[in-house]
């Protein structure tokens, strides 16, 4: 067991610095999340967070909100150990419920005051698949609901994406000490994942039961957006 907590340690704090390489905003970002979440929900609110392997968003949402309480869900078991152990650590397990999943497996009756989607969506391949699980996380909310969503994001065909993807490797020779071939390799990797430009991205949460959809966010190939559940 002892050996099985270090490793999660080890694990999470690589994911928390990958994350905050991937995206050097990543912090900045999360403030502007908690701000609009505020700003939509009362002070005991219930927030759904799809994605939630690593706890990076309880960690960032859960002690500056200590009246709220989360449902934690990912398909991914060694990700949400993670979260349990961050939960755990920060002294707000009793506030969380981890479900192993996706927003599919959260109770029907189970509706939440907020929910957050963040940097997963591009990790679905499919169009109708990424649908399947904003409708499903429109579901889980109360109408009105807040819902912040973000992801990678663009068109592979445009010459600009070329030159943002450029950027994001130059950012990673200039910040670590990968090598070039290094990066290349994780240029490889990242191109592989579902990019979809701006307007499909506004065009999938319409058709998911979501409005007031507004983009808040953007850093190179990465953009958030703000919505409420119609």
């Amino acid at each position: 067991m002892a050996d099985k907590m270090e490793f999660n340690e080890e694990m999470a704090t690589e994911y928390d610095k990958g994350i905050r390489r991937t995206l050097p905003t990543y912090d900045s970002m999360f403030r502007l999340v908690q701000t609009y979440l505020r700003a939509h929900t009362a002070q005991q609110a219930h927030v759904l967070v799809v994605g939630a392997g690593g706890g990076n968003e309880l960690a960032l949402l859960g002690p500056a909100n200590p009246e709220w309480t989360f449902t934690a869900v990912d398909p991914a078991p060694p990700m949400l150990d993670i979260a349990r152990t961050k939960a755990a650590a920060l002294q707000m397990a009793d506030r969380v419920e981890f479900i192993g999943g996706t927003a599919e497996e959260v109770r029907a009756d189970n509706l939440h005051d907020a929910a957050t989607c963040m940097l997963v969506l591009h990790f679905i391949a499919d169009r109708q698949e990424k649908l399947r699980q904003l409708k499903a996380i429109r579901q889980c909310l109360k109408e009105g609901a807040p819902f912040v969503m973000a992801t990678m994001y663009g068109n592979p065909g445009n010459p600009a994406f070329d030159e943002l993807f450029a950027l994001w490797k130059a950012y990673w020779l200039d910040s670590t000490s990968l090598s070039q071939e290094e990066v290349d390799e994780m240029e490889k990797t990242v191109r592989a994942l579902s990019f979809i430009p701006e307007e499909e991205i506004v065009g999938l949460l319409s058709e998911a039961g979501f409005g007031k959809i507004a983009k808040f966010f953007t850093t190179n190939m990465f953009g958030g957006w703000i919505c409420q559940a119609t």
